[in-house]
């Protein structure tokens, strides 16, 4: 764990919850001078004499002036969040307040805090690694129940033990080559080749897991985007609704009524999905702003994860203006709509309805929950478990990729018959990108900078 190269001698003071007003704010202070500052500022109890994990009831004041009446949490160094002193002050909601509290714990000795800042110390002192700390964040920003879950699995360290074991079993074998190396003269063999070999195997195998988990990882973070095109009036707006369950889009008979996109948000079993309505396409339009809504609608398709092409089963001519979709047939569900009054019309005309694939009917509801499944599946590709390990991180995605390319360099060395020494520097390589990922080798500032400046400042 890197926690030596940085001790601080200031303390950190910021508002822990959102920003605006509501029923209580709290507000943070990490350093060695925190319960100092809240001491002098506390009126009721000598809070330097007392013990950490303590709540306390009383009056701020700062020069005579009454801030709010407060509770006041004590945790002592090393048992908080940060491994350092942390107080936490639970204030009424009120900015003002709140402000006056933070400028009174500035003018004590404190200064503000930077974006992470509070994680980052916590990760420098060695309380939690660098996936663990990158979790909190993910946690913060969890938008489903699906992030939440595999959030708080790298939270507990999910994500670390595989990554640690991987690095225990490498570092062994490297330890054993380089003695070997020692007693070169005496053609000693410490380390079994076979072995390693195997080992080596076994790591790659679950590299490669760790990165194909990435697509479904980053999913589950970002959200899927799907676009939902089709000619004019074919019925894109009235699936949007029966979709969300609710009356989002303008639905008419009039074809054209969407001119521009509308974006919802969909939850399916966990896994949030953006729903695009996109403008209806057609080949020839003289209309200057649905010419722009049909480019628009192109664009949308092009950048969405999953491209729904919406046919009317009632129109039988040929959609010659969606041949561009053939490049994206990876991520295109072609869905049939109006399934109920096509049936009626089959049946009217003494023909029995032959069961078409993905038909719905949006107006009526059929088929729109099998379509929810569908989209869930095709994004997913089976339930999401939460106790798996998931990477989510664009930074730990790339790692492992470097981490696979170094035990491909082993592998290479050891059918060249490579000597211990040659094998062993590309077995450190393999150990320094998988210690990059938990901050296990010594990270740089710029990239630590990058991480902890995507987080709140109160965290």
């Amino acid at each position: 764990m890197l926690n030596t190269f940085t001790v601080w001698d200031d303390t950190i003071v910021a508002l822990a919850t959102p920003p605006g007003t509501g029923a209580i704010g709290v507000i943070r202070l990490s350093g060695e001078q925190s319960i100092a500052i809240a001491h002098v500022l506390f009126k009721g109890k000598d809070l330097l004499h007392q013990a950490s994990h303590t709540l306390h009831v009383g009056m701020l004041k700062t020069d005579g002036e009454e801030l709010d009446e407060v509770v006041i949490a004590l945790y002592r160094a090393p048992r908080s969040y940060t491994g350092e002193n942390i107080v936490e002050i639970s204030c009424h909601g009120s900015p003002f307040i709140q402000q006056q509290i933070i400028e009174a714990c500035i003018q004590k000795g404190a200064r503000l805090a930077k974006p992470g800042e509070f994680t980052q110390r916590a990760f420098l002192n060695g309380k939690m690694d660098l996936t663990q700390a990158e979790a909190v964040a993910d946690v913060i920003a969890a938008h489903s129940l699906a992030a939440k879950q595999t959030a708080l699995n790298q939270l507990r360290g999910g994500f670390s033990t595989d990554l640690n074991k991987l690095r225990e079993e490498l570092i062994h074998f490297a330890a054993l080559i380089e003695l070997e190396l020692d007693f070169s003269d005496e053609d000693v063999e410490f380390a079994d080749r076979g072995r390693l070999e195997e080992l080596v195997d076994a790591i790659d195998k679950k590299t490669h897991e760790l990165i194909t988990s990435f697509k479904l990882g980053n999913a589950i973070k970002n959200g899927i985007s799907v676009a939902i095109i089709g000619k004019p009036n074919v019925g894109k707006s009235t699936l949007l609704n029966a979709l969300l369950n609710e009356e989002r889009a303008i639905v008419s008979d009039i074809a054209g009524t969407t001119r521009d996109t509308i974006e919802e948000t969909l939850n399916i079993n966990g896994v949030l999905f953006r729903l695009i309505d996109t403008a209806g396409i057609r080949e020839h339009s003289t209309d200057v702003i649905e010419k722009k809504g049909i480019e628009r609608s192109k664009a949308n398709a092009v950048k969405a994860d999953i491209i729904l092409h919406l046919v009317d089963l009632m129109d039988n001519e040929e959609e010659n203006a969606f041949e561009w979709l053939r490049e994206f047939q990876n991520k295109v569900v072609t869905v049939y709509n109006k399934f109920d009054p096509w049936r009626k019309r089959m049946e009217a005309q003494g023909k029995i309805p032959v069961p078409i694939p993905i038909s719905i009917d949006a107006k009526t509801g059929y088929g729109v929950e099998e379509l929810r499944q569908l989209l869930y599946r095709k994004a997913i590709g089976g339930t999401v478990h939460s106790e798996a390990t998931i990477v989510t991180n664009a930074r730990h995605h790339a790692a492992l990729q470097k981490v696979q390319e170094s035990l491909a360099a082993v592998k290479s060395g050891m059918k060249s018959n490579l000597t211990g020494d040659l094998l062993t520097i590309d077995i450190r390589h393999a150990l320094h990108y998988l210690g990059e990922i938990t901050g296990q080798v010594e990270i740089d500032r710029d990239i630590l900078g990058t991480i902890f400046g995507k987080f709140c400042i109160g965290k």
